[in-house]
């Protein structure tokens, strides 16, 4: 009876048939998705192999507050796998498609083409790096894939809401953040639930797998923040997917970052964030380890993209109405660089 009241509810895009036919359509869309053989990104620049073993060392000794700082100081110097890149000719960036305002398909853009902060993120990129924005190959990457896509070499970089941690720092190499988030509760506006607390007693939680989100769920867990009746078992592949169970009435509330949360009330109204962020976290573009000379060209192009005023003009294109002008997320981080 509950789940028949919450689906009767429950509106976003047309209700569970729209967001249920929105899923069907992703997941052709990353069926369709152009495919090409896995491909070099650059051999290392003499010793870099060496590098890349120092930045798991560093990685070891890190703390998840400070993760962020541990990026490359900015450079417009060339290198290896920026050659690579340029005689392919394109950039391989590895997105979302499902994030409502972040990286998505518009339903009611013609040409089907993707958009969103993070889409402006990887055209600028493009551009810095190739001379045109348009030289980008997107490729749809479900959360839990993010890292094996960067590490076998499907793609350069991931452009992707992805929060920087030490444990990636051993596995990818990080630019430095260009997002300020934090891990939310997002449950049905009805609900008694209020936030990261006692109210989760028992109830259903979604998160992503491989996600922060869940990282936290189930320290929590363990160290007694969370109630022991929490039952955290539903992980997705795609962070969408919670918001789909929810709606369903399969699960009482999901867990995700801030950002992600306010995009998906956006799309649904009888959803809505619970409580407050509970973490502070940072999302990096994502890169293969010893792709230094990579992640300084990416780093010189975020210091520009604040400085010239991209960021801002992207954020309020497509942030600001869920987020708000004014709140923390509106200014992009200050990068710290190691």
């Amino acid at each position: 009876m509950r789940a028949r009241r919450l689906r009767a509810g429950l509106k976003g895009w047309g209700g569970v048939g729209a967001m249920a036919a929105v899923c069907a359509l992703a997941l052709a869309f990353v069926l369709l998705l152009p495919r090409t053989q896995p491909h070099a990104t650059g051999d290392p620049a003499p010793g870099g192999q060496r590098t890349a073993y120092a930045t798991r060392a560093k990685a070891d000794t890190c703390k998840d507050s400070e993760a962020h700082n541990r990026s490359l100081s900015p450079s417009s110097a060339d290198g290896p796998t920026l050659g690579a890149i340029r005689s392919r000719g394109y950039l391989s960036v590895g997105v979302d498609q499902n994030s409502y305002r972040w990286g998505y398909r518009n339903p009611n853009n013609s040409t089907g083409e993707l958009e969103g902060f993070d889409i402006d993120l990887a055209h600028r990129i493009a551009k810095d790096i190739l001379g045109d924005e348009n030289k980008v190959q997107f490729r749809a990457i479900p959360t839990n894939e993010r890292i094996p896509a960067i590490r076998s070499g499907r793609v350069d970089m991931v452009v992707r809401t992805m929060t920087i941690t030490c444990d990636r720092l051993r596995q990818v190499a990080f630019s430095a953040p260009y997002f300020l988030t934090g891990q939310q509760v997002l449950a049905p506006k009805t609900s008694e639930i209020t936030g990261y607390d006692a109210s989760l007693a028992g109830r259903k939680v979604c998160s992503g797998t491989g996600t922060t989100a869940y990282d936290h769920l189930s320290a929590d867990k363990k160290n007694g923040r969370l109630p022991a009746s929490t039952d955290i078992a539903t992980t997705v592949p795609n962070q969408l997917d919670c918001l789909v169970r929810l709606q369903l009435g399969e699960v009482d509330a999901v867990v995700t970052d801030s950002a992600l949360a306010a995009s998906q009330a956006a799309q649904d109204p009888a959803v809505a964030l619970k409580g407050t962020s509970f973490t502070r976290e940072f999302y990096g573009v994502a890169m293969k380890l010893g792709a230094d000379d990579l992640v300084r060209r990416v780093n010189r192009t975020l210091e520009d993209y604040r400085k010239d005023g991209g960021w801002k003009e992207s954020y309020d294109k497509w942030l600001s109405a869920t987020l708000g002008r004014e709140s923390s997320a509106a200014t992009p981080p200050t990068a710290s660089y190691r």
